[in-house]
């Protein structure tokens, strides 16, 4: 089974993306900042995350600037996912180590099918 490490300052968002992904057979970690994501991060060792650009503590950026300095996460794809538009097509955040990004709501009825792409493209790179 897929572990997914979601980060999100609102909790009900975390409950319904949770329970997207629950329903599609991931194990779903839960983290309410960015300073709780890189701690997650690194104790479940997840195979994707989801990070929330704007959260207090440690933004979405911040986080996936520290995630993305321990080598376990180097191919690790990780989500951004802001209900804020973004301007330059998600630019900014592939740039700062972003894999792709998704604007929430309407993201969220198609996150796992991005998430089972992503996922497929970790596997084929690893030789897995």
């Amino acid at each position: 089974m897929k572990k997914v490490l979601v980060a999100d300052d609102y909790g009900a968002i975390r409950e319904l993306i949770r329970t997207i992904l629950e329903d599609s057979g991931y194990l779903v970690f839960e983290a309410s900042d960015g300073a709780e994501a890189v701690c997650s991060a690194r104790k479940f060792l997840p195979d994707l995350i989801i990070l929330d650009l704007d959260m207090p503590s440690l933004d979405g950026f911040g986080a996936v600037r520290e995630i993305r300095l321990d080598q376990r996460f180097a191919v690790t794809p990780i989500i951004a996912l802001s209900g804020k538009a973004i301007h330059d097509g998600g630019e900014r955040a592939r740039t700062a180590g972003f894999t792709c990004f998704m604007a929430k709501p309407a993201a969220l009825e198609a996150l796992p099918g991005e998430m089972a792409r992503l996922l497929g493209a970790t596997a084929a790179a690893s030789g897995g």
